[in-house]
């Protein structure tokens, strides 16, 4: 009885979904993943987008959101440089975010950006860069 309940369920899905093929989407996917992993040219650092396909860039609210940071993460190679050119280069100097922009290295592979809500700010800088 259960089998059968199976089989009319199964063949329900296959007539609703008669358009779509799982092989176009593996396919997408594959294209994404592929492209995001050849590094940009002459940048002693590089950052991996996660399985999603996303910039690993997150954010972190602590005391009740008196402090919130910017965590970006699995940082490969110098992170110190990506911290220098962040720090120098996603405000333009002797602005009020510039001068409350603090960036901090942990563990050698991640960032803390603090000082403000710039989580997108940080996202499109990455993504100008070519990651």
């Amino acid at each position: 009885m259960l089998s059968l309940a199976r089989r009319r369920v199964a063949s329900q899905l296959t007539r609703t979904n008669a358009n779509r093929t799982f092989s176009e989407a593996a396919t997408a996917n594959e294209l994404v993943s592929t492209s995001s992993t050849t590094p940009p040219l002459s940048l002693p650092y590089y950052v991996p987008r996660n399985t999603r396909g996303n910039l690993p860039v997150y954010t972190d609210v602590r005391n009740a959101g008196g402090r919130y940071m910017i965590l970006v993460r699995n940082i490969e190679g110098n992170a110190g440089v990506l911290a220098r050119d962040l720090s120098e280069s996603l405000f333009e100097k002797e602005t009020y975010e510039a001068t409350r922009l603090k960036v901090q290295i942990a563990q050698n592979k991640h960032l803390i950006v603090s000082g403000g809500h710039w989580k997108n700010e940080v996202i499109e800088w990455l993504k100008s860069r070519g990651f």
